[in-house]
């Protein structure tokens, strides 16, 4: 016997409590406690379940699972299937799974629609239904025929457009797709739970039951889902805990680059990046970001430093630039975009403790061009270069690449994948590139035409770049 309770969930973190409290008890973060109604069984007395399992009456199921050996348990390899989009398959991790549910987020506007609509109509023979609780099957028409107009013409997808669970199940055993593309999820509600669509308790429930059913009916599902103001998945963790695989959209509306990164995977790294360029007739799939995020006017120009960065399993060079002013206001800035605040912070003080540069008093405005955001801490020695180019006024020359992270005592600490980096800058036309001196230890430089300078400390470094 069932009966419904009552629990406040956190829609950040998942955190659950009887009661409603302002502040998240797990994540401490305000107002982020919603109400959920759940079903939960009566419990039985130990006593009594005891008993039914000795007399052999476990209820229905019982008997039908038991543990299996490790050792027979069959670790095939899972089949994948391709989409059609190599950028989309390496951060799927070589394809989509069948059974499985996806997640794709992204801001309202950055081209989650257009990048499964244009992927999906390059299904050819499989069977798609692609259900849609925000725009008309008219819009769906016109942006195909936009993205893909020879083919609209093979009718091998149907658009259903319907925000009731119900009803879609009912097309999904009528016509019997082999993928399942609801845009979006929070438009989407069940008669078995009493709130208004988009809720914590609609999301979790819709969520569970189409991940039941992919892994049933063996049907892929792809989920398009919204993101709250801070930039997070609406209901995060209530979905990040059921769908197989969480993809994030991201990039800015005013530039032309977009990311697909993979924040989990049960079927792959997450670690796989894909880049894409946004035109008019959808979005270009960029297999060399490097040339296109390096610009070609670096003539004379300070301030500006080139790094070796890798994201995910790809290596590509990107431009850093820097500006250093006198602070009008008394108080010193410091703004960077596309890079962490408190590690410029930190990499400012590092400057002015171990090298002898006086920033205390200035303003420092940093961006990684191509509207990018990167991780990677080799990008420190970048960073720092590109500031004192700045601050002295002096550019670097354009044929000069480097790579390194920067410690809290002015070393320049080793990085991963070093000879990825340098063939990158190699295969470029770089002339040079700074690495970490413990890097090169046992590296075969004569297979190199690039030059590669070893530096240990980031005053060696500022000696190779300005003399």
């Amino acid at each position: 016997m069932s009966r419904q309770k009552t629990v406040y969930v956190c829609d950040y973190c998942g955190q659950d409590s009887l009661r409603w409290v302002g502040k998240c008890p797990s994540c401490g973060r305000w107002n982020t406690m919603k109400e959920m109604h759940v079903h939960v069984e009566k419990p039985q007395s130990p006593a009594v379940r005891m008993a039914e399992l000795a007399a052999g009456n476990g209820g229905e199921g019982a008997g039908r699972r038991r543990p299996v050996p490790l050792s027979d348990i069959d670790a095939a390899q899972e089949p994948r299937v391709d989409m059609g989009d190599g950028e989309l398959n390496r951060v799927l991790g070589g394809g989509l799974v069948p059974g499985s549910l996806v997640l794709l987020g992204g801001e309202p506007g950055i081209g989650k629609s257009t990048l499964v609509l244009q992927t999906v109509l390059r299904q050819g023979g499989r069977r798609v239904l692609y259900v849609s609780g925000e725009e008309s099957a008219r819009q769906i028409k016109l942006r195909a025929e936009r993205l893909a107009p020879r083919a609209v013409g093979e009718g091998s997808m149907l658009v259903f457009t319907e925000t009731s669970l119900e009803q879609i199940y009912g097309q999904i055993a009528e016509t019997r797709p082999d993928l399942v593309v609801i845009d979006s999820i929070q438009t989407i509600s069940t008669e078995g739970v009493e709130s208004a669509p988009g809720s914590l308790s609609q999301i979790r429930e819709c969520a569970a039951s189409l991940l039941r059913y992919a892994k049933s009916g063996g049907v892929s599902i792809l989920l398009i889902g919204h993101i709250t103001k801070d930039g997070s998945l609406a209901g995060p963790k209530v979905l990040e805990h059921i769908v197989d695989t969480v993809l994030q959209f991201e990039g800015d509306q005013h530039y032309m680059y977009r990311i697909l990164r993979s924040v989990k995977n049960r079927f792959g790294s997450t670690s796989e990046l894909g880049i894409y360029e946004m035109r008019h007739d959808g979005l270009r799939q960029v297999s060399n970001p490097s040339e296109l995020l390096l610009s070609d006017n670096r003539e004379g120009l300070s301030g500006v430093a080139i790094a070796s960065a890798i994201e995910g399993a790809r290596p590509f060079l990107i431009e850093t630039q820097a500006l250093v002013s006198t602070a009008a206001y008394g108080t010193a800035q410091r703004s960077p975009v596309g890079f962490d605040a408190k590690r410029l912070n930190m990499l400012l003080a590092i400057l002015e403790k171990r090298v002898g540069f006086k920033l205390a008093q200035k303003d420092v405005f940093l961006n990684i061009a191509g509207g990018l955001r990167v991780t990677d801490p080799a990008l420190d020695l970048s960073v720092m270069a590109a500031v004192l180019s700045s601050n002295v006024d002096t550019p670097i020359d354009t044929g000069v690449a480097m790579a390194g992270e920067v410690g809290l005592s002015g070393e320049i600490r080793p990085v991963s994948r070093i000879e990825q980096r340098i063939g990158e800058a190699q295969r470029l036309g770089f002339s040079r590139i700074l690495v970490p001196g413990h890097n090169v230890g046992g590296m075969d430089m004569g297979k190199y035409t690039i030059e590669i300078v070893p530096v240990r400390r980031v005053a060696e470094a500022v000696r190779e770049l300005f003399g």
